[in-house]
């Protein structure tokens, strides 16, 4: 026998995570996840910044309004998903300028070594700042999220991988692990594994790609200051911020990979803690943990947030990309309105704010197919 809901979200990480907790209480909701916990593969693997510069003018849109709605939910827990920690970006003056945004302003060499004085000098000769960004504590803020969801009625089952969905009637009926599903909404927050699922349910493809993204925790000699901002080069080659007495570091890298549990590459961390120890004084002495996570981005690098243009009640949830967490609440808000409002944004509505963001991020937009 079929279990039957109003909406069942396919995708345990901070994108299914959060619509759960958006829809809870306002109709019937299941999610399903593959892997027998949640936020196993990218949402676990975050580097835990919010950062209001950062991405196309529809992703810093909604990281505004994201951070807007976590700071009214932290002003209702003990402990705060948010913390101040400013965003600064070092490199030459075309490339900080051609990454900048107006978020961000510009600031000296001199301001930015006062700011992180492990930054050694003459290695980089423009810097940006942003300070509005936060650091965000995601392990719970993914918890507040699922808590929520459990509390007004949500099912939420884990290692139920889906392995068939077919539109049937006015819905779809979906198996998955040993359980099988009808409902009037399928939601796709399958991350990197989204397109796998559209050839699944008998939908077309958006063609979204996943890419790799190598994080570690590293020993340094000379910890930074407590209030020290995240640093990033303008030219995507590293970014590093303060982790406790530690740092957290990137090689910022963005390889093509297929759907899978990444893993770092031998020589990745080798390569980068060189070139940290070269551009800064920290003296990383040892990685102590690293891992691999998968951004999966549209052809445009925007997110999709919509129904699909041909198939009923496919509401696509996916190619986040590295905006994930910091445009989770917005989308999940926006996506919970339009599945309540059971209607596609295939025919514009309105021309205020909140139907220009939906009409770009729109899964029936020109720009998002390959």
């Amino acid at each position: 026998m079929a279990a039957h809901y109003d909406v069942l979200i396919v995708g345990g990480g901070i994108a299914g995570l959060s619509l759960a907790s958006a829809l809870a209480g306002n109709c019937t909701v299941a999610l399903v996840e593959a892997e027998q916990e949640l936020a196993y593969h990218t949402s676990s693997r975050s580097a835990r910044q919010l950062i209001p510069s950062y991405g196309p003018a529809v992703v810093q849109e909604l990281t505004v309004r994201t951070l807007e709605l976590i700071a009214a939910r932290d002003a209702e827990l003990p402990e705060p998903v948010l913390a101040p920690r400013s965003f600064m970006l070092i490199g030459t003056e075309d490339a900080v300028a051609a990454e900048a945004s107006g978020h961000m302003r510009s600031i000296s060499p001199a301001e930015a070594l006062e700011l992180c004085p492990a930054l050694i000098p003459g290695t980089f000769s423009a810097a940006g700042l942003d300070t509005g960004s936060f650091g965000c504590n995601a392990p719970l803020l993914l918890e507040d999220h699922r808590q929520r969801a459990l509390a007004a009625g949500v099912d939420i089952i884990t290692g139920a991988r889906v392995h068939s969905a077919q539109r049937l009637g006015s819905g779809w009926q979906v198996g998955a692990g040993m359980e099988a599903f009808e409902a009037g909404v399928l939601v796709n927050a399958a991350g990197a594994w989204a397109d796998e699922l559209a050839v699944i349910s008998g939908v077309e493809k958006l063609g979204l790609q996943p890419y790799r993204r190598t994080a570690a925790i590293a020993a340094v000699e000379r910890p930074l200051p407590e209030h020290s901002p995240m640093v990033a080069a303008a030219d995507n080659t590293f970014y590093f911020r303060r982790d406790g007495g530690d740092v957290l570091i990137s090689p910022s890298e963005t390889v093509p990979s297929g759907p899978e549990d990444a893993k770092p590459r031998p020589g990745d961390m080798e390569r980068l803690v060189a070139r940290l120890n070269q551009v800064t004084t920290l003296g990383i002495t040892e990685v102590r943990r690293a891992w691999t996570g998968l951004r999966t981005e549209a052809a445009d690098g925007v997110p999709v947030a919509g129904f699909d243009a041909e198939a009923p009640g496919f509401y696509w949830l996916a190619g986040q990309g590295g905006y994930g967490f910091q445009t989770s609440a917005a989308m999940a808000e926006l996506a919970a309105a339009q599945i309540l409002a059971g209607q596609s944004t295939t025919e514009p509505a309105g021309t205020g704010p909140a139907s220009r963001t939906a009409q770009a991020l729109a899964a029936t937009r020109w720009s998002v197919r390959r």
